[in-house]
């Protein structure tokens, strides 16, 4: 077992956190047929792709770069975040200015975009692994596009302001009910009631009843770029894999690791159910769509 407690202590005010990470690359076989042809990163949550919210997120907590692991029929992700100038024509033409400007609202700089390859479904911790190049020698942040984190505050804000006191890695966490444990990464906290605790374990699906706490880890991480080498020489896990948890835990020998925890409410759109709340929680946020929503929701239950 890993010892978290002998780590050494964080740079406090170190490097800040300018990049971000988004492993696009997966087939997303759940959701079948509907990502025959369309990556399961572009369906919408009311009428923005999964990952523009995830974007969105990481633009609200200061990430200038951003990073996507793609794979093979992905592009219309790169097209997704670049101009389309007869679409911009038209509406500019047409007298549609409010959706021009959303468009161009959510449009990245110019060089704050990179795209890279990974060629093999070798796993979370591989597709990690081919960003280093782009991301260098700085820590950065890793974001998971199936993990939607609905919040009165963005989710990796918090962690940012998190490694700007303590430094190190951060990882995001959330309570799941005891006896759910066993289906999540789980970490062990110094103090399982802060919002910001040094992790002294962290165990993959641990068996039931032998959970740490019941904090689970939900898809959000600050990592240091140390864990690139470590990613490089990792052998195989889990499906045959590379495991991003395995390469954390070497880490973790040398660099302390902390939970940040998020307290909002969080969707995996990985699931049709997940999804599916998504799309009605971030709807009754919309004061044009909610009213109608609610009542048609009502509808359906009484029917």
């Amino acid at each position: 077992m890993t010892d978290f407690t002998n780590a050494k202590n964080p740079d406090v005010g170190s490097r800040p956190i300018r990049k971000a990470v988004f492993p696009v690359a997966g087939l997303g076989t759940r959701f079948l047929p509907a990502t025959k042809a369309m990556p399961k990163e572009m369906l919408t949550v009311v009428d923005r792709p999964v990952i523009q919210h995830v974007v969105d997120e990481a633009r609200a907590a200061g990430i200038e770069h951003f990073v996507f692991v793609t794979g093979r029929n992905k592009g219309v992700i790169e097209d997704h975040f670049d101009s389309q100038f007869e679409l911009e024509h038209t509406l500019k033409n047409r007298g549609k200015m409010k959706e021009l400007d959303a468009l161009l609202a959510d449009l990245p700089g110019p060089g704050q975009t990179s795209f890279t390859r990974q060629q093999a479904p070798l796993g979370l911790g591989h597709a990690v692994w081919c960003a280093r190049e782009i991301v260098g020698d700085e820590p950065f942040a890793l974001l998971l596009p199936d993990m939607l984190h609905h919040g009165p505050t963005p989710c990796l804000a918090d962690m940012i302001e998190a490694h700007r006191a303590h430094g190190g890695n951060h990882i995001a966490v959330a309570p799941v009910p005891d006896d759910q444990t066993h289906q999540y990464g789980i970490v062990g906290v110094e103090d399982v009631k802060a919002k910001v605790s040094r992790i002294t374990s962290m165990v993959e699906k641990p068996p039931k009843g032998t959970a740490p706490s019941n904090l689970h880890i939900t898809g959000r991480y600050i990592l240091e770029p140390g864990i690139f080498a470590l990613l490089e020489k990792q052998e195989r896990g889990a499906g045959g894999e590379i495991q991003l948890t395995d390469a954390m835990l070497e880490l973790a020998k040398s660099r302390p690791f902390f939970a940040t925890r998020f307290d909002g409410a969080i969707y995996d759109c990985g699931s049709k159910t997940g999804f599916l709340a998504a799309n009605v929680a971030y709807a009754m946020d919309r004061p044009d769509i909610a009213p109608i929503l609610r009542e048609d929701i009502q509808k359906i239950l009484a029917s």
